[in-house]
């Protein structure tokens, strides 16, 4: 009985595409008890209970410190990303298990405050002399080695692979690829400057992922910036929206229907060269008209500071080898308990100024700035 459950569980994948990554192929990095769930399906669940999931509920994307209940929170971004991706997946008849590990883990590792924070963070490691921070690898780091959760090699692959701020016509898989090869690419990742650009995915199940995230934030970012009165539709070059779209709906679904109709059984994704660029003219807009504006730059100078200055004071803390958790302010058991929670291997391997970037890539929005409160004298934003 259990046997035909398991195959249930599966949704007769004999039906996915000759392309797509099958459950047989799952690589597990460390061996466990099965149960009746498909590996890929286990690392979803994994996933939404990880502490970094949960944590996305109050991490930005473009617009941190403007008061809105109706823009993008990173929480939601993922949400878009996975739909979007089991979209496309169905249609191409991906591994839609895959899909969604992959999406739903893909930013677990960003920081707070998006992208800033991330440059804030990659500014301190390599001024420190540790390397360098990358939101994609970070993501793959919370799950295998600060939350240590066993998730196959291919969807861990996918999250490292899914930097959705390169934009390409044609994504082709990596098919040789293995398990050794991923977790190599991680180390390159965080010593090797810009090495993240070049890493290419395994599987076409991380390809629609990685593609997909930029769906889910082209158009939504637009909507957001006319939300919060940074632009008007209409400011969108015409000849743009008349390839794809004024709205974010439809943006999304021209999108959509372009990569479909030009993928359909074929081991690579691709857009039509007039989507394509349009998509990248788009794009270049947005860089320039939204993520370059006052509005998404708010406080900028501040939070550079208070990321330099907290990361000093956290690293004397810890220099400070407090044992007592007694005499502990809250702020100082937050970071000792953030280091006991870790495995052994963690502590003993990894350098004490790259465990305090880990804590702090791991906040969100609100205790950051709270914990600037905290330890900052006369902070205020």
């Amino acid at each position: 009985m259990i046997n035909e459950i398991k195959e249930i569980m599966k949704h007769n994948e004999s039906g996915l595409s000759k392309y797509a990554c099958k459950t047989e192929k799952a690589i597990k990095l460390t061996e466990e008890k099965e149960d009746i769930r498909p590996m890929f399906f286990r690392d979803i669940d994994k996933i939404i209970h990880s502490q970094s999931y949960a944590r996305y509920i109050d991490k930005t994307q473009v617009f941190s410190f403007i008061e809105n209940d109706h823009i993008t929170h990173r929480v939601l971004h993922v949400q878009l990303v996975s739909k979007i991706a089991r979209t496309i997946g169905r249609a191409l008849r991906l591994n839609e298990d895959l899909i969604e590990a992959i999406a739903l883990g893909h930013d677990v590792g960003h920081t707070p405050f998006g992208h800033t924070g991330e440059r804030f963070l990659n500014n301190i490691a390599e001024r420190e002399g540790i390397g360098h921070f990358c939101h994609n690898a970070q993501s793959v780091r919370m799950l295998r080695d600060i939350e240590n959760l066993n998730i196959t090699a291919q969807t861990l692959d996918g999250i490292l692979a899914h930097n959705g701020e390169i934009l390409l016509n044609k994504y082709e898989p990596n098919d040789t690829k293995t398990a050794d090869d991923v977790i190599e690419e991680v180390e390159k990742v965080f010593k090797i400057k810009n090495y993240s650009k070049e890493i290419k995915p395994m599987t076409l199940e991380a390809s629609v992922v990685r593609l997909s995230d930029i769906i889910a934030y082209i158009g939504r970012d637009i909507e957001d910036a006319i939300t919060v009165e940074v632009i008007k539709r209409e400011d969108v070059p015409e000849e743009i929206r008349n390839v794809l779209g004024s709205t974010n709906r439809e943006i999304v679904n021209t999108l959509i229907i372009d990569i479909i109709e030009n993928s359909i059984d074929k081991p690579y994704l691709k857009f039509s060269d007039d989507i394509f660029k349009n998509l990248m003219k788009l794009k270049s807009w947005n860089s320039k008209n939204i993520y370059a504006s006052k509005e998404a730059k708010l406080h900028h100078e501040d939070l550079e500071k208070a990321f330099n200055e907290l990361f000093e004071i956290y690293l004397r803390k810890i220099d400070g080898k407090i044992e007592t958790k007694n005499d502990m302010t809250n702020s100082e058991k937050n970071l000792y308990n953030f280091i006991n929670q870790r495995t052994q291997a963690y502590k003993t391997v990894t350098d004490k100024r790259r465990i305090i970037i880990d804590y702090i890539s791991g906040q969100t929005d609100k205790f950051f700035l709270k914990e600037c409160e905290t330890n900052l004298k006369g902070f205020k934003l």
